[in-house]
Formats: C-alpha cells, sequence, structure tokens
C-alpha cells in the first residue's frame, strides 16, 4: 500500500510540474518571457506562488526546462562511448543521431520558441550559463577518464574546444528554425556542419580520451 501510494505521489508531482510548465509556456509565447510574473503563472496553473517556485526556482528554467538533459547528456556520452572511440568520436555520433531525431536538447523548435529564446537578455544569459555548466561538467568527465592530474589543463582545454562545437551548433540550430527552415532542412544542414565542425576538431582531439578497447 505504501509502494502505491509513493507512486500516486511521484505522479501527482509529475503532473503538477508538467501543468505549471505547460502553462508558464503558453504565457510566454502569447506576451513574451520578460512580461509574464511567477504570480501570473501560479494563477494560471492554479497553485500557489510558491508551489511554482518549488519545482522552478529560476523563472528562466520554467522556459528553459532541459538543463539536466543539456549539460549531462555530453558527461553521459563521453562516459559511455564505445571501446576504441574517442570522446570526439562519441559525442559526433550522438550529435548526428540527435539532429537527424529532431532532439529539442540540441535546439530544435518551432520559430516562435526560438524566437521568444533569443529575444529576451535574461534567457540569453541562462543558456550561457548552461554552456558554462557544461564545459565544466566536460572537462571533469575528461579528467576522470583520462586519468589526469588535477592541475593537468588538457581536459580543460579539451572541454572549451568541444564546447564551443556544440555551442555553435545550437546557436547555427536556432538561427535556421528563425530563418523559416523546417527540421527536416534544418538536420541536413546541421548534419553537414556538424561533420565539419568535429572534423576540424580531429587533429588535435582524435587520438584523445580513447577508451581501451580490453
Amino acid at each position: 500500500m505504501s509502494g502505491q501510494t509513493t507512486g500516486l505521489r511521484a505522479l501527482k508531482k509529475r503532473q503538477t510540474r508538467e501543468n505549471i510548465s505547460h502553462q508558464a509556456t503558453r504565457l510566454f509565447l502569447e506576451r513574451g518571457f520578460d512580461n509574464v510574473t511567477i504570480a501570473e503563472i501560479a494563477a494560471a496553473a492554479q497553485v500557489a506562488k510558491m508551489t511554482v517556485t518549488n519545482y522552478f526556482p529560476r523563472k528562466e528554467d520554467l522556459a528553459l526546462d532541459l538543463r539536466d538533459a543539456f549539460v549531462e547528456g555530453p558527461v553521459t556520452t563521453v562516459r559511455e562511448r564505445r571501446p576504441g572511440e574517442s570522446a570526439l568520436a562519441a559525442l559526433r555520433r550522438e550529435y548526428l543521431a540527435a539532429a537527424a531525431g529532431h532532439d529539442p536538447v540540441i535546439g530544435f523548435t518551432d520559430p516562435e520558441f526560438a524566437r521568444m529564446v533569443t529575444g529576451s537578455a535574461a534567457l540569453v544569459a541562462r543558456l550561457r550559463e548552461f554552456h558554462d555548466d557544461r564545459e565544466r561538467a566536460l572537462a571533469h568527465v575528461l579528467a576522470e577518464e583520462t586519468g589526469a592530474d588535477p592541475g593537468n589543463l588538457l581536459p580543460r582545454v579539451a572541454a572549451a574546444q568541444l564546447g564551443g562545437v556544440l555551442r555553435l551548433l545550437l546557436d547555427e540550430t536556432l538561427r535556421l528554425t528563425l530563418a523559416g527552415h523546417g527540421n527536416d532542412e534544418i538536420a541536413r544542414i546541421v548534419t553537414a556542419h556538424v561533420r565539419t565542425a568535429f572534423g576540424a576538431l580531429e587533429p588535435s582531439l582524435g587520438d584523445y580520451a580513447v577508451r581501451p578497447t580490453h
């Protein structure tokens, strides 16, 4: 019985969170991110203002609700890379798959949402924080995976290069969305960009953080 109660409680929390996120997104798209208050979101979701802030401590995260996947996705890819595969090759492989799947984590969205994000200084700043967090997380996992000493700069250099490519590809995806391209066309263009951008890093990182084959 207690397990059932716990499951129902978890379901209720998930539904509440999804409802808050849905109502917030609707209001943001209708009126612009900067013109909507937490109190208005709470009223639309029919919850207390404190409930909104309990689920989303920062207003920006109501609009950018993919932070964990954004930051931790590349870390997981590096940790789970195949035997004989470098960190660079693993990240390229996963990005190509994400582009083919029109994954929102890498920027696939509709023009209205892209316009809302790029048109708000607060959301642009929060997205920049996501990029910085991801780069730090990548540096940490690269140091772990290569057994680098704490003072070794190479994992941070590699993370900066890889993070820079990921940042550039996201910006390009949003730019293409705002320009009116459909997701299939964006995926085709971004796929070519992925091969170009990651290929440019091949000379420096192609043999870095390769998972042993035994």
